[in-house]
């Protein structure tokens, strides 16, 4: 099974983000998580 890569997805939600005209912090309360937690996605530093 491919490991995930967690730079090009973090590079992926940011760029969704950026389109959709949101910040991290409304992409944060939608889907009930920390604006911290997004930051942390979008560099591809989140352990989960």
């Amino acid at each position: 099974m491919a490991q995930l890569d967690n730079v090009k997805i973090g590079s992926f939600i940011a760029s969704l983000r950026r389109e959709k005209g949101l910040t991290q912090q409304q992409l944060a309360e939608n889907v009930g998580v920390s604006n911290k937690a997004v930051s942390k996605w979008e560099r591809g530093v989140s352990q989960s």
